[in-house]
Formats: structure tokens, sequence, C-alpha cells
């Protein structure tokens, strides 16, 4: 009975990620039939004849997509009464058959509940749905950085569009009967977010391995977790050329006077940077040595700037913010970002769910070790330039 129970879960996850498969595929076809509209429109011209045709295949697939979407979507509200709840007893034995299964990945241990609940790839073994949730939850817990951004967790390039009001933006003007106003719009541009591969890679001791007692499961999920969001935490805070871009793609940039010291005016510099309408879920962040120096700073009263506060979220705050203080941000030096500020909603970042775990016995059996590691697709940049600022030291 349970076995046809955790069948038909299992079924319907599979149902799940097949349905988002192809919201995606239709999602890409309609940005190719978008870009090729607003391009012929730009240019003020028809189609050409290769053009005509790109458009009306394109346009006969997302017809195709649509009508298998609908039936998908037809069938799950069909088994609608069968579906699985969260936290229901069901979806607890599916979870503990996943975490068995896992726990015998790890262990080298082939069995048939194995065999059935985990897909072997090129770089491992697809982590069971529960497990790669576990993951990127803890991940969530460990890194403020990656929970206050804007997440998305597909896999894939993901375009993300913005209205662009740089250049030029609406402008509202009082009208006059028969007269023509005047057309001022701003633009919509778009950010690209990649799926680059990097690996977390935790070594755990045989000898806890091969205890049975020890729930091998929970600590994978810790060490991966641990791993993840510490390179994650980096990448977000300072980005890699030509990789994650993260924050240091910032444009609102206010550059101290001196490479080794900040002052009170170029905070608030800083701090007025981000408008008053993001200004509700903004924070500091800044390196320990960064925050001891700013800790120093007192007004013309001899009150210092910085506070602790019993109810801040990290125990300081910096003009009514809270100060989030990270081992991956650089200290004060010549031509550094020291601090950044603002509502971190307006960073992207893109994470896939779908973890792949690879086993080395062998690399570290001289050490009576192995190798675990994590596979994961990741990329981050600004969403919103508005909401983030930052000050750099000067040269």
């Amino acid at each position: 009975m349970i076995k046809k129970k955790v069948e038909r879960i299992l079924e319907l996850r599979a149902t799940v990620d097949n349905l988002k498969s192809l919201e995606e595929q239709r999602a890409e076809l309609e940005e190719k039939m978008e870009s090729l509209v607003s391009k012929a429109e730009e240019e003020t011209r028809a189609f050409t004849e290769d053009e005509t045709k790109d458009f009306g295949n394109w346009e006969a697939e997302k017809a195709r997509l649509d009508k298998t979407i609908k039936a998908i979507e037809n069938k799950r509200a069909a088994d609608k009464k069968t579906e699985v709840k969260p936290g229901s007893s069901e979806t607890d034995e599916v979870e503990k058959v996943e975490e068995r299964a896992f726990a015998n990945y790890i262990r080298g241990v082939v069995t048939e509940e194995r065999a059935e609940n985990l897909t072997l790839t090129d770089n491992g073994a697809v982590v069971p749905t529960s497990i790669a949730q576990k993951i990127i939850k803890k991940v969530l817990e460990i890194s403020p950085i990656y929970k206050l951004a804007t997440r998305y967790n597909v896999t894939g390039n993901l375009s993300i569009p913005y209205y662009d009001e740089s250049s030029q933006k609406i402008q509202v003007a009082y009208a006059t009967e028969f007269t023509d106003l005047e057309s001022s719009n701003a633009k919509f541009k778009s950010i690209e977010l990649k799926g680059f591969l990097a690996g977390a890679l935790s070594k755990i001791s045989n000898s806890l391995i091969n205890n049975s007692q020890f729930d091998i499961v929970s600590f994978v999920i810790n060490a991966m977790a641990e791993s993840v969001a510490n390179w994650i935490d980096k990448e977000l805070l300072n980005g890699t050329s030509e990789k994650i871009e993260g924050l240091s793609g910032i444009k609102k940039v206010i550059t101290a006077a001196s490479a080794t010291a900040i002052t009170a005016d170029e905070l608030i510099d800083v701090q007025e940077e981000v408008p008053d309408a993001f200004q509700a879920n903004a924070i500091w962040i800044m390196s320990r040595n960064t925050r001891k120096a700013i800790r120093k700073l007192k007004d013309n009263d001899g009150q210092y700037l910085m506070n602790k506060d019993a109810t801040s979220k990290w125990g300081y705050v910096l003009f009514g913010k809270d100060v989030y203080v990270s081992e991956n941000m650089p200290d004060m030096s010549s031509g550094k970002s020291c601090i950044y500020y603002g509502d971190m909603s307006g960073l992207a970042v893109k994470l896939s769910e779908d973890v792949n775990i690879q086993i080395l016995r062998e690399k570290y059996a001289t050490q009576h070790a192995t190798g675990v590691i994590a596979w994961i697709e990741a990329d981050s940049k600004v969403e919103d330039a508005q909401k983030i600022a930052k000050l750099k030291m000067g040269s």
C-alpha cells in the first residue's frame, strides 16, 4: 500500500517538473516572437521571408505547447483529490524513503529503493526533491544576502525585464484640447542570468559513514549547505570576472576621500543614494573591521553613530538600519568596495534546485574518508539599480 502511494507521489512530482519545463519552453518562444516583432517595429518594415517562416514555426510550436500544458493542467485538476498535501503521512513516508535512498547512495549500498529514488547523471546523482529542498532551505538560514535577494529557482538562462528611466522617463503634463501630447517613454531593458556551474566539496570520515547509527543525511545537508552558503555569500558580495556579477554591478557609488578611513558624511551620502521609497527594508553590509572603525565615530554631541540594539537582526544599527557583518566583505583599503547599503531585493539570484551529488570514494581512500561534491548552477546580477548603493575607498 505504502509503495503504491510513494509511486503515486513520485509520479505527481514528475508531472510538476514536466509542466515547469514546458512552461519554460513556451516562455522562451514568446520571448523570441516579441523580440522579432519589436525589431521589425523599430526598423519600420515588414518581416523578411525567413522571419515570417521563423515566426510561423514558433507560433505553431507555442500552440502545441499550449495544448499540452492545458492537457496536463486538466489531468492534474482531475487528480486533485489524490494529490499529497505537505505534512501528510504519505509525504512524510516519501521523505523517509528518499532519505534512506540518499543515505545508501553515500554509503555505497545498492538497493531497489535507491535505484527507484535517485537519477544518475554525468555529474553524479540528482538529489531527491526533499533533500534538495532541505539543502536550499538551510542555505537560506545561513546566508542573509541570499535570503533577502530576489530569488529565481530555475534551470537554464533567465531573462529579467526592467524599466529603464535613466535617459528618459514618462512625463505627465497639462493638456489642452486639440493639442497633441509629446511622447516621452522610457525603454524596457533586461538582464540575463545564466547558469554557472560550481561544486562544493566536503570530506566525511569513513568511520562515521560506516556507523549505521550516525545520521549521515543530516550531516551532508548541513555540510553542503554551509559550503554553498559561504560560496554564494562571497560571490554575491564580490562577484567574479566573467562569471557571477552580484553586487559588483552596483551603479550608485560614493567614493571616500581616504583610502583607509570613513567619515560620517560619507555614510550619509551612501544612505541618501537610495530613494526613500526603498529605505524601509534597507540594511548595511560590511566587514568586522569596518564595523569596528565605524563604531568609534561620534557626532558633534559626542554620541556614537553606531549603536547596539537588542531588537535588531544582527545586534547593531547605523542611522536606524541593521548592520550585517560578512567575513567575505573586504576591509577598508585602496579602491575596495567596503560597504553596501540598500534593499537587497534589488539583487537577482538564480540558483537551481536541481542539486547533483557526486561521491568520491577512491580519491580520499588513503585518508580513510569519502568526498561528497554538491554541483549547483547559479548566477546573480543587480536587478533594480535604484535600491542599492556602495561606498568605495579612495585611492
